[in-house]
């Protein structure tokens, strides 16, 4: 009897094998259309849950790191790096035959307070700040040069509201913080693509404000050949129609686009964007779906993520990746933000690695779409 019943078990594991063998995945369907990619962390980098790691390989044709990359991991302190992580990252995208993008060269945040402060703690001077952007920047793009495709070298240097972010590269440098980096990046690697990337991108204001920038880059001498629309998205917002529109301006700017970072948030929202620094009290109220998501709130999810899919698909003659901000619910950042301790659903895998209904929805559609020519 335990023999049948073990037997059993083995048939019905080998035909679930095989039926998932069988299944077109994203990173075939898209192929030809643009780059469908994912942000991995280290625990799946180490390969430490072997279902992640298949699922990494077998449905996506790109990665990119979710920390390993940014300037405080890679170099806490002045002249020392910490490349084991993002060696190993690297080596993972080589291993799947997966396109790889590194992320972040500049950042507000995440970096370290030396970069901006001299042995007495006092502010450093704009030739000092330069300097140190040179030598980071030379450090990282260099090492991976001929091994990752492009670099997000600036992020989330504007305000929603257009302006300038006041961070401490502008406060020292101005706006020219962003013409140094894309041009210290293209010195370190002349072959590799360079990307800005922000999020809220959908806003006019702030889209207008990066056309200008990828404008003034370019009249300057500097390579950039994407910008990144970061796509954290919510229920409501951006709207499909603001989504297009942005769409659209970065198209006639003469950029490729990139949506680098995509999720829909399931959950209530105390406000729109990606602001890390934003913080906001836990509330049964803003955490509704501990149990499970009602069918008609699932149904409205689905069809958002289909309209948004359907709309990257529209622009696939200038949308270059598309890339997941998780690989599956569990490790979504916006379990944590901007409410620590909820529990949101907001990419295509669920805390089991298994697809989502919407994902043979999206499938059809890709597999409808002609190739690029």
């Amino acid at each position: 009897m335990k023999i049948k019943i073990i037997s059993a078990i083995a048939a019905i594991i080998i035909m679930a094998s095989l039926q998932t063998m069988a299944q077109k995945t994203l990173r075939e369907a898209t192929k030809g259309k643009f780059l469908f990619g994912v942000a991995v962390n280290m625990q799946q980098v180490n390969g430490i849950n072997p279902a992640e790691s298949e699922l990494i390989a077998r449905e996506f044709s790109a990665i990119v790191p979710e920390n390993v990359m940014k300037p405080q991991p890679i170099q806490p302190e002045e002249n020392k790096f910490f490349w084991d992580n993002a060696d190993k990252f690297v080596a993972l995208g080589e291993k799947n035959k997966q396109v790889v993008t590194g992320h972040c060269l500049i950042w507000h945040s995440q970096i370290g307070r030396w970069m901006f402060v001299d042995a007495a703690g006092k502010e450093v001077s704009p030739e000092v700040l330069k300097e140190r952007m040179r030598q980071h920047i030379a450090a990282v793009v260099g090492r991976y040069k001929g091994r990752v495709k492009g670099w997000d070298v600036v992020n989330e240097a504007f305000e929603d509201n257009g302006k300038y972010r006041n961070s401490k590269f502008y406060q020292i440098l101005g706006k020219d913080f962003i013409k140094y980096a894309f041009q210290f990046a293209h010195e370190a690697d002349p072959d590799a693509e360079l990307y800005y990337n922000d999020y809220n991108v959908e806003n006019p204001a702030k889209c207008d404000a990066i056309v200008e920038m990828v404008k003034e880059l370019r009249n300057a001498g500097c390579r950039i050949d994407a910008v990144g629309s970061q796509g954290h998205m919510h229920m409501k917002s951006p709207t499909l129609e603001a989504t297009e529109t942005s769409l659209k301006k970065l198209k006639a700017a003469g950029v490729k686009i990139l949506i680098t970072e995509w999720d829909i948030s399931i959950l209530p929202s105390p406000f729109d964007g990606a602001e890390i620094s934003k913080n906001f009290s836990y509330s049964k109220e803003m955490d509704p779906y501990r149990d499970a998501i009602p069918d008609s709130v699932q149904q409205k999810w689905n069809k958002h993520m289909l309209d948004m899919f359907g709309l990257f698909l529209k622009y696939h003659d200038v949308v270059d990746r598309v890339t997941l901000w998780g690989l599956n619910d569990a490790v979504s950042w916006l379990n944590n933000f901007p409410i620590r301790g909820r529990k949101d659903y907001p990419v295509l895998f669920d805390r089991n690695n298994q697809r989502k209904s919407v994902v043979e929805e999206m499938i059809k559609m890709a597999e409808k779409t002609k190739s690029k020519k």
